[in-house]
């Protein structure tokens, strides 16, 4: 059984066949994901998602790239949401410092805000974080979270470990089918396998097989099959370890995997 670490199916992309999408997945082993929310007013659809599939958990966010339109009303309204309840996560958090169009400086507020506000409801964090790894950690060593996951990590070795000690998982996805992704293979592989996750973040990133097609969680396991050859260990003894990092990662999920919908 598999679980994406990241995927959003609330996405536009998947009006026309949501129910069949996620179906799919299942068919295929994937039983449980996490869905991020973007801003606040797309935590309803998020909410709305989750409860309709079997497996999926919510997390609640503000995106970096979306701070632009967002305001002090918003982290308030957040804060408003987590009291009245509480999700697997809060995200998708973090910085984009590959954007020109979104000021960084604002980035920050937003993320800072919501860091705070996962350490005072206890909250694991889903991070975004292109081309601002070391700006996000700064602001971990000094907003001190329980952990979460770094979303499509793309940093160093060292940076890597540093996220580790932080007591983050690291998600890995679609850029490692590609062969010419030497260095984010290298870290798949030479990392402890207690601190891989696997994600799709689907409708993006697609695997290498789908070129620039729209990506799918019924990818999740050929992703996995994957990762499994390139660590050269057994597929079904990976999906367990990726299993029980997911859950240590997203207790919230786990909650949501035990009951009834699952």
């Amino acid at each position: 059984m598999w679980i994406d670490s990241h995927c959003h199916l609330d996405a536009p992309e998947f009006e026309p066949d949501r129910d069949r999408v996620w179906q799919s997945a299942r068919d295929l082993g994937v039983v449980g994901a996490l869905i991020p929310a973007i801003s606040l007013a797309n935590c309803a659809a998020v909410d709305a998602c989750c409860q309709r599939y079997p497996g999926c958990a919510p997390a609640y966010g503000i995106h970096p790239l979306f701070v632009m339109v967002a305001g002090e009303a918003d982290l308030a309204g957040l804060a408003r949401r987590l009291e009245q309840q509480r999700p697997a996560a809060i995200g998708e958090i973090g910085l984009d410092g590959h954007v020109t169009n979104v000021a960084f400086d604002r980035q920050e507020h937003f993320l800072v805000a919501q860091l705070r506000l996962a350490r005072e409801f206890e909250l694991p964090v889903v991070l975004h974080m292109r081309q601002a790894v070391d700006q996000v950690l700064k602001q971990l060593r000094r907003i001190r979270v329980p952990g979460g996951i770094a979303h499509a990590f793309n940093g160093s070795r060292q940076q890597a470990e540093e996220f580790i000690k932080l007591g983050f998982k690291l998600g890995f996805g679609g850029t490692l089918t590609y062969p010419g992704s030497t260095r984010i293979r290298r870290l798949a592989v030479d990392l402890p396998r207690e601190a891989l996750v696997l994600e799709t973040d689907a409708p993006d990133i697609p695997p290498s097989w789908l070129a620039r097609g729209r990506n799918s969680p019924a990818e999740l396991p050929r992703i996995g099959r994957v990762l499994a050859e390139l660590r050269q260990m057994p597929e079904a003894e990976l999906a367990a370890q990726l299993w029980q990092n997911t859950l240590t990662a997203l207790p919230g999920l786990a909650a949501v995997l035990k009951g009834p919908k699952a």
